[in-house]
């Protein structure tokens, strides 16, 4: 498999993209030999490894930590790392500097959230592919009120707009997160770069979810917008009860375990 990039993902509009979070050289491993097209270090790491709320905890210096461990383990997938909450939005020179910093981590682009053009054309123009991000934007959790679809009524032009806005500054690709199916199809209609959806329908370029959530290590229920394709919490769990057990019986360690 050879190795993608920023505008190989770009050519593939009208394809079906294939993307998933990692956070560390395991689970980048893991997906890389999955064969998937983009590897996302995303700052959901927050609430899904670091056990924060939501995502506005998360830092830069923990972004660049976990991109790092992530890209040791990523060898054909394209690399992105999310931008993490405050590392943009104070002026476009953070925007530019905080990109760097991951990119010098291993990031092979960076994605931020929202109609930040010109955080995005000086990324760009720095030599840095961006992906944008539409719709429910984690980030402004705060601003919507909670977790909440973004994009009915009368909000269908607003994010339609900001779509084109990003398009038109010189993002590669853009996920579109939490919006109707409809208003997905039409933005993926307009804009010429991939849209890669979550919760937003199958009209999307492509799909984005959390490793964890799809392999079924988290407890509690699911989000509506995703799917759990294995109980790997339950084998996991399972796997160290086993060893206990052998642990406490005697069973383990064995002659062939001992030097």
């Amino acid at each position: 498999m050879s190795k993608i990039t920023a505008p190989k993902i770009r050519s593939m509009k009208g394809q079906r993209i294939v993307c998933v979070t990692a956070y560390d050289y395991p689970t980048a491993l893991v997906a890389d030999a999955a064969g998937v097209d983009v590897v996302l270090v995303g700052d959901s790491l927050g609430n899904v490894v670091l056990g924060y709320p939501n995502t506005l905890p998360v830092s830069l210096e923990e972004m660049i930590h976990h991109t790092s461990a992530a890209a040791r383990g990523c060898e054909n997938a394209l690399l992105v790392a999310d931008m993490p909450f405050g590392s943009y939005q104070a002026s476009v020179s953070d925007a530019v500097s905080s990109a760097i910093e991951l990119v010098k981590a291993g990031a092979e682009a960076v994605k931020l959230e929202g109609p930040y053009t010109e955080a995005i054309e000086e990324i760009v123009r720095a030599g840095i592919p961006v992906m944008g991000h539409v719709g429910m934007t984690p980030q402004s959790v705060n601003a919507f009120g909670g977790f909440r679809v973004q994009g009915r009524g009368n909000q269908a032009d607003a994010v339609s707009a900001a779509a084109k806005a990003v398009a038109n500054a010189g993002a590669f690709s853009m996920v579109l997160e939490m919006i109707p199916a409809v208003v997905a199809k039409r933005i993926t209609d307009e804009v010429p770069v991939p849209t890669i959806g979550i919760g937003a329908g199958s009209d999307c370029d492509g799909e984005v979810q959390v490793l964890h959530d799809i392999l079924g290590l988290l407890p509690g229920e699911m989000f509506k917008h995703t799917k759990r394709y294995s109980e790997g919490r339950d084998l996991m769990v399972n796997a160290v009860k086993q060893y206990a057990d052998d642990v406490r019986n005697c069973k383990f360690p064995t002659d062939d375990n001992t030097f």
